[in-house]
Parts: structure tokens; C-alpha cells; sequence
């Protein structure tokens, strides 16, 4: 075993909690000491790009090349990911084959004045970085506007206290890390709002000729994350979603039995296409590739630029 290994992530507050959980399940499940594992924080370009879409400046690869890059030239051996913001084409000489445990992978609404969704004046701007949540807030209220908002989650809340906007979305894991439950207005079921795939799972990435950072990582890969993050981004894959798709997909594992439901929305949002199904758990990997191929031919491509 190396004398040390190094971790790698972006340098936001919630980014190096997400790290500070790698490293706490590695020294619990390796002989490892807290010195010989260190955390490197990575600047990415997502991080200095703040008031404009991310499809816009060159989609999810923004969050995390820099880190991967990092990773290539063996100045980190293990890089720590939110999955969701990883694109769904892995990076050449890497592999993204371990999770943690799953966090709450919910939305939740923050608003100025504690009113829920279905209680904000009409007109009222409600800030979001992504097409998906706003396509599916204009589904629940259409008489409400949508801004991009960017920034880190203390950063968002900031510019809703400030008066940028009457209320935010956010995902419920984030907002749950910071410890910030107290600003939540309203949680919404999964059924409300589809998160987007990987919401709330933690994705460890390494070199694929690296064993024995392979094996380390299989000892603290957690396997219902690891089944359901494999049907949700298998979903994407079809699709080739970037950006600027907007696609909710998410999965429960109920006994012996995983159920899985997407939407894709059209474009401009005023189309939308919704697939479930529910089958034994072995088939994880057959069941994202077949929704997504569903919704590609429902949608006809529609969903495409």
C-alpha cells in the first residue's frame, strides 16, 4: 500500500464534506489512518463560472475535468464526485465504479417568505440552475418565472435573502449536509418532482489500471447505490444527456425488485414523456437502457438541439 493516498475534489464547503465522507468509510473499512489520507481541494471551472448555465459554457464536464485531469497525471489516486454532475461518458483511463450510500435524493423549495410552491403570488421568481427543474416547476405553476440562479448552496440562499428571488430549488441532500434543514420551506416527494439520475449518491472515481485503489474502493462500494446509480445513469446514456436535456430519472429498490421512473421534457419544455417500470433486481442495467430507449422513441428526438 502507498504511504499516502490523496483524494481529490472541487473546493466548495459541500464538496469537501462529500470527501471527508470518503475518507471517514475508508478509514473505517481499511487499516488506514487519518494521516495517510489526505484531501486535495481542486478549483473547477464550474466553480468560476457563476451567472450562467452550465449548459452554456460547456456543460457537466465543467465540475469535474479539472479533477480528473488531476487523476490522469497521478496527483490524486482517488477523485469524489456528486454523480449527477458527472457527464455520462466515462473519461478515458478512468473508472467510476464505487458510491456511497445514498443520500435523501429529494427536491426541496426555500422561500422568502415560507410560502410553498402552490402559495407563491403569481409572477413570483423562482431561481434554478437547471432546464429540468424549471420545466418541471412551470408543470405544478405556470404563472411563475424562472430564473438561473448559480453559485454554492450558501450563495443561492443569499441572493433569495437579498431579494434576487421570491424562492429557490435545491436538492434536500446538500441543504441537509450544510446542516441548513431550519431555511427548507417545503420537501417534495419524488413523485412531485423526479430528481435528476445520481441525485444524492456520492461517486468515487479512480484509474482503471490502479488495483489497488480498485480494490479499496470495492470494499466501501455500497450495492443498492451501486445498482440504482447504474439503472438511472444508464437512462442518460441512451439519451446522451448533457445539460441541456431535461431528464428526471430516479429508482427504488423494493425487495427483490427495482423500480424505475424517468420524464423527458421536449426543448422548450411544453412536452413531456414519462416512463416506470418495475423488475427484479438483477435486471438494473437492462432496465435504464430500456426506459431510455423508450423515451427516445416516444420523444421522437424532440428533446435534442
Amino acid at each position: 500500500m502507498r504511504k499516502k493516498i490523496i483524494i481529490g475534489s472541487r473546493g466548495s464547503k459541500l464538496a469537501l464534506l462529500y470527501a471527508k465522507k470518503a475518507k471517514e468509510a475508508i478509514m473505517q473499512n481499511t487499516s488506514l489512518s487519518n494521516e495517510e489520507i489526505v484531501i486535495k481541494s481542486i478549483t473547477t471551472i464550474g466553480d468560476q463560472v457563476k451567472d450562467e448555465r452550465i449548459s452554456e459554457i460547456g456543460g457537466k464536464g465543467l465540475f469535474s475535468s479539472n479533477i480528473e485531469k488531476e487523476l490522469q497525471e497521478k496527483s490524486i489516486d482517488i477523485a469524489v464526485h456528486a454523480l449527477k454532475d458527472l457527464p455520462t461518458i466515462e473519461t478515458n483511463g478512468l473508472m467510476t465504479d464505487s458510491f456511497l450510500k445514498r443520500n435523501d435524493s429529494k427536491e426541496i423549495l426555500i422561500s422568502r417568505e415560507k410560502k410553498k410552491l402552490k402559495e407563491l403570488n403569481i409572477k413570483s421568481i423562482v431561481g434554478t440552475s437547471s432546464y429540468r427543474r424549471e420545466f418541471q416547476i412551470k408543470k405544478l405553476r405556470p404563472d411563475l418565472d424562472c430564473k438561473i440562479i448559480r453559485g454554492n448552496v450558501d450563495t443561492r440562499i443569499k441572493k433569495l435573502n437579498e431579494g434576487h428571488y421570491d424562492a429557490i430549488i435545491l436538492s434536500l441532500a446538500g441543504v441537509k449536509y450544510l446542516q441548513l434543514e431550519n431555511e427548507i420551506t417545503e420537501i417534495f416527494s419524488t413523485e412531485e418532482i423526479i430528481p435528476s439520475a445520481g441525485q444524492g449518491i456520492i461517486a468515487l472515481q479512480c484509474r482503471e489500471n490502479d488495483l489497488e485503489i480498485i480494490s479499496l474502493l470495492k470494499k466501501i462500494n455500497h450495492d443498492e447505490t451501486y445498482k440504482r446509480a447504474h439503472a438511472e445513469r444508464n437512462i442518460l446514456k441512451v439519451l446522451e444527456g448533457d445539460c441541456e436535456t431535461a431528464i428526471g430519472a430516479h429508482s427504488i429498490i423494493d425487495g427483490d425488485n427495482i423500480i424505475v421512473e424517468a420524464e423527458l421534457f421536449s426543448l422548450d419544455g411544453s412536452k413531456r414523456f414519462y416512463e416506470k417500470k418495475n423488475v427484479r433486481i438483477e435486471k438494473f442495467r437492462e432496465i435504464g437502457k430500456e426506459i431510455g430507449q423508450i423515451l427516445k422513441t416516444k420523444s421522437n428526438n424532440s428533446y435534442k438541439r
